[in-house]
């Protein structure tokens, strides 16, 4: 007991002196995962197989960064995240083009664990980013998405930053754990066109912020 009281006293302390400060941040995300588009199962011969093209987004949010009394330092974050990637296709009902796009509209919440460099010139840091879908399922002409992608999804990140007085520069990539499935079907009658979308997400993100 003596020892737990001492360890939360310690933990308690750490936290006391360290400091804190809130941030504003907004990132440009390039998308860097090659997403791949195929139609295994369709009524005329114009199967589809294809990388797809990815479309930039952004993302904007809050940042806290916990300085710890040693060159380590803890930063949560949350963001509102946004991106896509899409594919045109050849519909079998019409003979006419689809673009399909699959989008990814989330919010992220990273925890990260960084190390000063060279004090707040330069600071490198990493750990996890777990990501709540907020996407619902679309309709593209006569194509509907039946399978959603996943509610929940857990990745990392690892970057850099730079504060030059309240100004924040930043660049970081994140990768994904698990895949992201879809499953697009062409709803009219007598179709039987499958596309089905398959990606393990990853970004680079260049980031502005600022310090409050």
């Amino acid at each position: 007991m003596k020892k737990l009281i001492s360890a939360a006293f310690i933990g308690f302390s750490v936290f006391a002196s360290a400091q804190i400060s809130l941030a504003g941040k907004a990132n440009v995300l390039i998308p860097t995962s090659s997403a791949s588009w195929k139609n295994f199962k369709t009524a005329a011969t114009n199967a589809v197989e294809q990388k797809g093209k990815n479309i930039t987004g952004f993302n904007v949010g809050l940042s806290l960064k916990i300085d710890l009394p040693t060159a380590l330092y803890l930063m949560p974050e949350i963001y509102y995240t946004n991106f896509s990637n899409e594919v045109t296709v050849q519909n079998d009902a019409n003979s006419e083009q689809t673009t399909i796009k699959a989008k990814n509209s989330r919010v992220d919440i990273p925890v990260l664990v960084g190390v000063n460099v060279l004090g707040d010139l330069l600071s490198a840091y990493a750990g996890p980013v777990g990501s709540f879908n907020l996407a619902k399922s679309d309709n593209f002409d006569n194509f509907i998405q039946k399978v959603d992608a996943k509610e929940f999804t857990v990745g990392y990140q690892l970057g850099v930053q730079s504060e030059i007085k309240k100004v924040i520069l930043s660049a970081r990539y994140e990768g994904a754990f698990s895949k992201d499935q879809r499953k697009f079907i062409n709803n009219v009658a007598g179709s039987n066109q499958e596309i089905d979308y398959d990606n393990r997400s990853s970004l680079f993100l260049l980031g502005l912020g600022y310090k409050f």
